[in-house]
């Protein structure tokens, strides 16, 4: 067991020797940002160390480095996007009720939190949750803006109710 722990960890250190330079040059003009472009470099380099499959099955080291890069990427900048919304939300209310730099910490990683929730819905249960919980549309309005039954609206409600309600006891 301990030769297995030494042969991956040489087989990571060759991974990071051969490629980290391509992977953070790749990453920082996807970014324009070298230090961002580093800890996403680095961020990748942990994902592998995390991965408990054999890494001396990669045939393709850059594209599977790539892979798990660009994950992490697409979850960068879908964080920076949910961040500027609500910032600039909050640049329309007046600076009496400006949220507080902690406040709006919290406020941010909530939203996160409900991004990566709704992103576990498939596709037509989280449209017509968001339809009928932002939009305020009837079932049946959705139904008609999905293509489907009223009775099937239901059931992808109910689905995401009970989706949110066993995230919210996995939380406690």
């Amino acid at each position: 067991m301990a030769t297995e722990g030494l042969v991956r960890q040489q087989l990571v250190h060759r991974l990071y020797v051969d490629h980290q330079g391509w992977l953070n040059g790749w990453l920082r003009r996807q970014l324009g940002c070298s230090q961002r472009a580093a800890d996403l470099a680095q961020d990748t380099f942990v994902r592998v160390l995390m991965k408990d499959q054999g890494l001396e099955a990669i045939r393709e080291p850059r594209a599977y480095l790539h892979t798990i890069a660009r994950g992490l990427l697409i979850n960068h900048w879908r964080r920076r996007q949910i961040e500027q919304a609500y910032l600039d939300a909050i640049a329309l209310q007046p600076e009496a009720v400006m949220p507080s730099p902690e406040s709006q910490a919290l406020v941010i990683e909530t939203l996160l939190q409900v991004d990566a929730m709704l992103a576990r819905l498939p596709q037509k249960v989280r449209r017509a949750f968001l339809l009928s919980q932002l939009h305020g549309m009837t079932y049946a309005v959705i139904a008609v803006e999905l293509q489907v039954s009223e009775r099937m609206i239901k059931k992808y409600m109910a689905q995401a109710m009970l989706h949110c309600l066993t995230l919210i006891e996995d939380e406690a």
